[in-house]
């Protein structure tokens, strides 16, 4: 793509190989590291489920039975298998004598080693081989039924009843909608565990779970049938449980996850060392999974200034690319996340925010961005809120964005209805249907604002590299570079669920994971 605002390509090389070495020094410290979650999402993928008699799911018992015995650093897997060849049982089976106390995992012999690494890696194709159909069974209902063009008109369904999502969800796809986003209900990121089956109660959203991911699925399955074209499913694999959330998601055929360690550092104090750990292992699943990932970049304009701040936002999808990157997500899965948030007062913020949207365009152009509406500056004026969702959309058709999460007008009153859902659907397909082609026949003046404030982000996010580069992520996370929000490498929620790796750490399904995507183990080879 030639920069229609004449960005310098050579800035932009280097601006990404300085967010290469950040990453790199993120990714030396987390492999060789596990967490809780990993191990649990593990025992998920490989088929354990459901809970025990106290509600307390089986990937947890397991895992913190683990954990206490000081054996969760050799990897949860070891010793499943061994139980699973000693025994003759299925891992369902398995869990349910753990968790009833009929059977004590660490009383058992050791199998010899090659027949638990067959076993193990039988395991991992399986549960692998289940992932690669449900992405199939997607390629197939967009040949046979295609799909919205983009930018993908992104909505959300917040009951706290899936089952009244369902109906909001498919009234949404009948008036335009693309992209079914089921918010998930205040406090879960910071659970953890994951809760079971279908729930109808929640505040601000609904549970994540495997089977309402199911349920829904299948009802959007059900619509896009009679609509005449595929809707994708969205969620968040997020929180402490970032990468069961992922597998869940994997194995029901979601289409979209909210997967950005650094959104859940920032705005949900969860530690830093588990949460990057978790993501990359999480971000290997959406990845084998084809599912798009989305980052919050975003969210950083509704702490931070969104003039002032706007170089963070592109620093940090530089960073989120690169990390993305090295766990086998391809351009075409990265849904970075920036947002439509400066003052309305601002004169001239409409020329600033097309310059953003547009430099975000030419320096991601393979990512389906994720372009958030206004949301900081919403009053209650209903009709200002629309005229401001309407110069959102405007930009997002005309610098080419992938996805474009709707503004509602009732913003900042009430979670909104059907028929408001329904007024930013109409809004948003006029906007895109009468400005199709504009952004084929727009050009930039050279000398003018629009250009010279793309420049100014650039040298101002090449600039924040470089010294987070000399930093450190940890450390600049800490001085609060990122949304004017500080947080510790040793601070915050799941600290006490990260574990160093011993060096006989088996972990088959991420071990299958790089062999399919082509990853380089590295210290994972060695490890072994």
């Amino acid at each position: 793509m030639q920069s229609k605002l004449g960005l310098d390509e050579r800035q932009i090389a280097e601006a990404r190989a300085l967010a290469g070495q950040i990453a790199d020094d993120v990714m030396n410290f987390i492999l060789d590291k596990t967490t809780v979650a990993i191990e649990r999402t593990v025992l998920r993928l490989m088929g354990l489920d459901g809970v025990d008699e106290e509600g307390i799911p089986l990937a947890n018992v397991l895992v913190d039975q683990v954990l206490r015995n000081g054996q969760l650093s050799g990897g949860v897997s070891r010793l499943v298998i061994n139980g699973m060849l000693q025994t003759g049982l299925s891992l369902q089976k398995l869990g349910e004598k753990v968790a009833e106390g009929e059977l004590d995992l660490f009383s058992l012999p050791a199998f010899e080693v090659e027949s638990l690494l067959e076993r193990g890696a039988l395991e991992a194709e399986r549960a692998l081989d289940r992932i690669k159909n449900s992405r199939q069974a997607r390629e197939t209902y967009l040949q046979q039924l295609g799909e919205g063009p983009q930018p993908y008109v992104y909505v959300i369904v917040a009951t706290g009843n899936i089952y009244e999502d369902i109906i909001q969800a498919k009234a949404a796809a009948r008036q335009g909608a693309d992209i079914i986003a089921v918010i998930r209900t205040t406090g879960q990121s910071l659970l953890d565990y994951v809760p079971y089956g279908a729930t109808t109660e929640g505040f601000g959203g609904t549970y994540a779970t495997q089977e309402n991911f199911r349920i829904m699925r299948a009802a959007l399955d059900e619509v896009g049938e009679e609509v005449g074209r595929y809707i994708r499913l969205c969620n968040y694999a997020s929180g402490l449980c970032m990468p069961e959330i992922a597998a869940m998601g994997a194995m029901e055929r979601l289409d979209v996850m909210l997967n950005d360690a650094l959104y859940g550092i920032l705005f949900r104090d969860i530690n830093m060392q588990r949460t990057l750990i978790d993501q990359h292992f999480s971000r290997m699943i959406n990845a084998y999974a084809g599912i798009i990932i989305n980052t919050g970049e975003d969210n950083y304009l509704t702490t931070a200034d969104a003039v002032e701040a706007a170089h963070t936002v592109l620093a940090s999808q530089l960073i989120n690319e690169q990390l993305a990157k090295r766990s086998g997500l391809p351009e075409e899965q990265m849904g970075l996340g920036h947002a439509f948030e400066m003052n309305p007062a601002i004169e001239d913020g409409l020329l600033w925010e097309w310059a953003q949207a547009q430099m975000a365009r030419e320096i991601f152009p393979n990512a389906p961005l994720k372009y958030m509406p206004p949301t900081k500056h919403m009053t209650g004026n209903i009709f200002r809120g629309h005229v401001q969702d309407a110069l959102f959309n405007l930009i997002g058709i005309a610098t080419g964005q992938g996805i474009q999460l709707l503004g509602m007008m009732t913003e900042a009153i009430h979670t909104p209805l059907i028929h408001d859902r329904q007024l930013a659907i109409e809004s948003a397909r006029y906007i895109f249907n009468n400005a199709r082609h504009l952004q084929d026949e727009i050009e930039f003046k050279q000398d003018g604002q629009m250009v010279k404030r793309a420049h100014q982000v650039v040298d101002e996010a090449s600039a924040l590299l470089q010294e987070m580069v000399d930093k450190g992520l940890f450390q600049s996370l800490s001085e609060g570079m990122f949304a004017d929000v500080k947080r510790t490498p040793d601070g915050g929620k799941g600290r006490d669920g990260v574990v160093l790796r011993a060096p006989d750490y088996y972990n088959p399904i991420e071990e299958a994971l790089y062999r399919r995507l082509g990853l380089d183990m590295g210290k994972e080879v060695s490890a072994r």
